[in-house]
């Protein structure tokens, strides 16, 4: 029986959602924590106020912390900064501004570039918005000083197949360890002496005006008409949004690792944060990502080879991008999202998002736990020793090979690696996997077209789905038809195909010579 008290309650009164309770708020402002003088102007978290002053020098030491201890990038080294125009990257390149200055007490010794890839067409952006945008960009981006690139998602359809090739890795920085890396800085700095330069030579080594636009001020120009069309109908063909944002992330990722190669720049910074990290680990997860989390949200990125991808922004929190961006009024672009019909739930990736974002607002430890839960995580699953074994989209391990690694690409994924290695697995919990595995394992051999013909070989769809891992074959289901892939993908897919049938048809006609 319910309980009828006398304010009203019962089975038949409007249940009302509980309320939470406001903290009462403080007579008197409270102290820094730091400096222990100033007033504090934010709480980071529970019980650790900040002024404004004490907060920018936590600001800046965390970034410069996350750089030096993983002692990634070399000195002279060029680091290309992909620049989205939001909170998080425009704190980034603020951050790489102040530790180039010269009033920097240990500056940054590595070559920034900007670049923005305008995303207009596919986020339903009329001409004049596009226009609009690229103008702010291009004045934030001459601002700075740096060199920097505007790039349009239209140009992904004239990318090379080679762009999902790895290139050779860079041995002698890139696996180097700490005393290397000293050696480095302190040749480096000599160097830099004995050219009669100084260490204020590196002060500003961006400052270069070698690949900005010259004679009168840039204005900004939007593809052609034909170009655009033939993007949204790439898009327009995808069946679901989660694969719609999926590709978008993979044309974008595709157009930096190309300007990156072609102008000479070995890394690449990224502005994820650790909100946004903890958001791609779950999302990466549903999507059956979760052998590939320590690469898609660890610090550093090696799979293209040649391009390292660094993610320095990974520490700090949304509260705490927002807050610093606001006390020192750093510029913000904000661009609509992709467009949906669906309101609620569009994707998984919006679904998790306002899942974690939900979970944080009552408990305030959330983001931060899921997201040193994937700091455990190891990136050897997603290690590929040949092009056979290298998915065609993503560049990881397959991993849908039988054996210990058999459907991980999930949840299983992530516990075993969490896991201690010498418990044996779950037969059942293989078997699931199996037939979790199965479906993305059974395609029509002849895909019909629009005149009634059919596809064998390698124009056929089913001959692109060996050629991915778990959480690609999922979206490449959902791409729509084989026509309406960028070129480069086709192309390099065929490629493959062909190598393979050759490698396969070379092996036949030894056996047969030897029998």
């Amino acid at each position: 029986m319910c309980d009828v008290s006398g304010d009203g309650g019962g089975c038949g009164a409007d249940a009302e959602p509980p309320r939470r309770r406001r903290a009462p708020r403080d007579s008197h402002p409270r102290t820094c924590m730091k400096c222990g003088q100033g007033t504090a102007a934010l709480i980071i978290r529970v019980g650790d106020p900040f002024c404004r002053g004490c907060f920018r020098e936590y600001f800046v030491h965390k970034f410069r912390a996350m750089l030096g201890k993983n002692r990634v990038i070399f000195p002279g080294e060029k680091v290309l900064l992909a620049l989205s125009g939001g909170s998080a990257s425009s704190a980034m390149v603020r951050q790489v501004q102040e530790g180039l200055s010269r009033e920097a007490a240990k500056r940054l010794r590595f070559i920034p570039g900007l670049v923005y890839v305008e995303e207009g067409a596919v986020r339903r952006q009329s001409p004049e918005q596009r226009e609009q945008t690229l103008t702010h960009m291009e004045t934030l981006l001459r601002a700075t000083g740096f060199p920097y690139y505007l790039i349009h998602l239209e140009e992904a359809l004239e990318l090379p197949p080679s762009i999902l090739q790895p290139g050779p890795e860079q041995s002698s920085k890139s696996g180097s360890s700490g005393p290397s890396y000293k050696e480095a800085v302190d040749s480096f700095i000599q160097q830099k002496r004995q050219e009669g330069e100084g260490d204020s030579a590196t002060s500003l080594p961006g400052h270069s005006t070698q690949d900005m636009p010259v004679g009168p001020p840039y204005t900004p120009r939007l593809p052609d008409t034909a170009q655009t069309q033939e993007l949204l109908r790439i898009f327009e063909a995808v069946e679901t949004a989660t694969a719609r944002e999926e590709l978008l992330q993979m044309l974008r990722t595709h157009l930096i690792l190309q300007m990156a190669r072609s102008r000479g720049y070995s890394k690449v910074m990224t502005g994820e944060t650790c909100t946004r990290v903890a958001i791609k680990l779950l999302t990466n997860l549903s999507l059956g990502r979760g052998a590939f989390l320590a690469v898609d949200t660890g610090f550093t990125d090696k799979r293209h080879g040649d391009v390292m991808v660094v993610r320095p922004m990974r520490d700090y929190t949304a509260k705490e991008i927002a807050f610093y961006n606001h006390f020192f009024n750093i510029p913000t672009v904000i661009v609509p999202p992709l467009f949906t019909k669906r309101r609620e739930k569009p994707s998984i990736h919006h679904l998790i998002e306002r899942f974690l974002l939900g979970l944080q607002e009552d408990f305030p430890s959330t983001i931060s736990t899921v997201y040193r839960t994937g700091e455990k995580l190891s990136p050897d699953p997603a290690k590929a020793s040949s092009e056979s074994q290298r998915c065609l989209l993503c560049l990881c391990g397959l991993d849908i090979e039988g054996g210990k690694w058999v459907g991980h690409g999930g949840l299983r994924g992530f516990e075993e690696q969490l896991c201690t290695p010498q418990l044996p697995p779950c037969p059942l919990a293989l078997a699931e996997e199996e037939l979790a595995l199965e479906p993305t394992l059974i395609w029509e051999e002849l895909e019909p077209v629009g005149n009634g013909c059919c596809q064998q070989g390698a124009e056929s769809k089913a001959a692109y789905i060996p050629l991915l891992c778990y959480s690609c074959r999922l979206t490449f289901k959902e791409l729509g038809p084989l026509t309406t892939l960028p070129p480069y993908m086709r192309a390099e897919a065929q490629r493959r195909i062909h190598s393979a049938e050759m490698a396969q048809q070379t092996q036949e006609n030894q056996e047969r010579s030897k029998s």
